[in-house]
């Protein structure tokens, strides 16, 4: 299915196209094509506000197929996959950020969590996966996130849940929204995408955050680094326990997951994974709480958090959390806010 055609100013460009360049380029100056690049620059950033400002002020659900073309969420997608193939596999973040967990398409509810806690780039954020699949907007989610990542690469962070993967998008709903509003080519776009988000974020190496859970296999973070990218998620390995792992009461070390995937952890392999990784805390979403988050074991090195109220069109009533980490790393703030709340 062939979209049709944004105004030219929309027009995908390339850096890394040959059938974009123009042979004029070879004696353009230094000081020209600085000119040139920067009035791109310029124009892409505008280009960006505008989608931000559709989806905040004029999206309503009956509008949710008009407000934009598959050309521009195409060129949302590869413009986001640059950002995320030029950033490391594990992230270093500078506090103060805003820690936030599963969306789960629930786009109202995204919105008002930005109101809360104060849009970009007035406040830093750190979202750790799973924004699409089960919600109704899954687009909007993560056409929104996507574009706050292009526009403020430094302080809008976004790592891989296990459900930015392909299969997982198959089963639970993001691939039949893709071409039910558009085509399977932005489905196949956004998958692209997904391929190279990293997998994992530091907070002044003391907190680890991740969307699954610690890994056994993984004894020294520089590891990370061997990570290859574009990838699909394995069912086992560090890749698989930090987007599928669940820490479980009552258990010692590492034991098969009743997820199919990954494993689940004990206490004992938390305090192991800390002491040599020298790390206070572990940060994970992944699995839905009652009061949106909740701490596991005696010496509470580990924090779930899950930011989708109400969850899976209220069969969970559940409260949403944000986890607020201040710059000196001596307090951590948690903003629990009533489903209720949200829902309006």
């Amino acid at each position: 299915m062939q979209a049709d055609k944004p105004p030219s100013k929309l027009d995908i460009i390339y850096d890394d196209d040959p059938a974009e360049r123009n042979l004029s380029d070879i004696t353009q100056s230094d000081s020209e094509r600085r000119a040139k690049r920067n009035k791109e620059k310029r124009r892409v950033r505008q280009w960006l506000k505008t989608i931000i400002d559709r989806l905040i002020m004029d999206w309503k659900p009956n509008l949710s197929q008009s407000l934009f073309t598959e050309v521009e969420l195409i060129e949302l997608c590869y413009r986001a996959r640059e950002i995320f193939w030029m950033q490391p596999t594990m992230l270093e973040i500078k506090p103060p950020v805003n820690i936030c967990g599963d969306i789960h398409g629930q786009y109202q509810d995204l919105i008002v969590l930005f109101k809360l806690h104060g849009f970009p780039p007035n406040s830093s954020y750190l979202f750790l996966g799973d924004y699409v699949d089960r919600g109704p907007f899954s687009i909007e989610v993560i056409s929104l996130l996507f574009a706050y990542k292009i526009l403020y690469p430094s302080s809008f962070h976004l790592l891989r849940g296990n459900h930015e993967s392909r299969l997982v998008n198959i089963n639970y709903g993001f691939h039949r929204e893709c071409i039910a509003r558009y085509s399977e080519a932005l489905f196949e776009a956004f998958q692209f995408a997904f391929c190279c988000m990293p997998f994992c974020a530091r907070i002044k190496k003391r907190i680890l955050c991740m969307h699954g859970g610690i890994s056994e296999d993984l004894t020294d973070l520089k590891q990370l680094k061997k990570v290859e990218r574009p990838c699909e998620i394995p069912d086992l390995g560090i890749v698989a326990d930090l987007t599928w792992a669940d820490p479980r009461e009552g258990i010692r070390g590492y034991k098969e997951s009743p997820r199919g995937a990954s494993r689940v952890f004990g206490e004992d392999a938390l305090e192991e994974f800390c002491r040599n990784l020298q790390l206070d805390l572990i940060v994970r979403a992944h699995q839905v709480k009652d009061n949106g988050y909740e701490f596991f074991g005696k010496q509470r090195r580990l924090i779930t958090i899950f930011s989708a109220p109400n969850y899976f069109f209220g069969e969970y009533e559940n409260a949403a959390c944000v986890l607020e980490v201040s710059s000196q790393l001596v307090r951590y703030v948690f903003s629990i806010y009533p489903y209720i709340l949200l829902k309006g």
